[in-house]
């Protein structure tokens, strides 16, 4: 979750700072190449809802009752030249590298996995027992549990005692 608040933080900043900049090409580069095709400003794009539309000279609206469909129009170029930037510069990388580091973390776990286990305590002793059986010399059981007393012991008379 860490990480999507900090995309969505990132996004917001970087928005918005953006923005002034969508807002410059807009005016600047996309609005005279309409302009080509009608008037210069997409403000100026506008329909009277009811009755003509009458503007005095300081440019109010006395009567008639626009709507500023050019305004519209130059909002929602503005927004999706600004979600496109921010997706395409911050969030995409970001996710494609989130995807790169989750593949090599499951490649990682995937060659630990193929790698053999270490063995456990009690693996080891028992081969422990096992290499110390083999390097006796063979000998009866009896002789066997009387050698091991007397290494326990410390002395020879235990082990003959032991004796059957």
């Amino acid at each position: 979750m860490r990480g999507n608040v900090v995309e969505l933080a990132v996004a917001v900043v970087v928005g918005t700072a953006f923005t002034n900049i969508v807002n410059a090409v807009v005016k600047g580069v996309i609005n005279p190449l309409i302009g080509a095709l009608g008037t210069q400003d997409l403000d100026a794009y506008e329909s009277c809802l009811r009755g003509p539309c009458e503007v005095n000279e300081a440019g109010e609206v006395v009567s008639g009752i626009p709507i500023r469909w050019g305004t519209v129009i130059s909002a929602s170029l503005t927004f999706l030249i600004t979600a496109a930037v921010v997706y395409f510069l911050m969030i995409l990388p970001i996710n494609r590298y989130q995807e790169r580091r989750k593949a090599r973390a499951e490649a990682q776990a995937e060659a630990q996995a193929e790698a053999p286990a270490e063995p456990t305590q009690l693996e080891v002793l028992i081969e422990i027992r096992d290499a110390l059986r083999a390097q006796r010399p063979t000998a009866e059981a009896g002789d066997a549990t009387a050698a091991i007393v007397a290494q326990r012991t410390g002395s020879d008379e235990s082990a003959a005692e032991n004796r059957p």
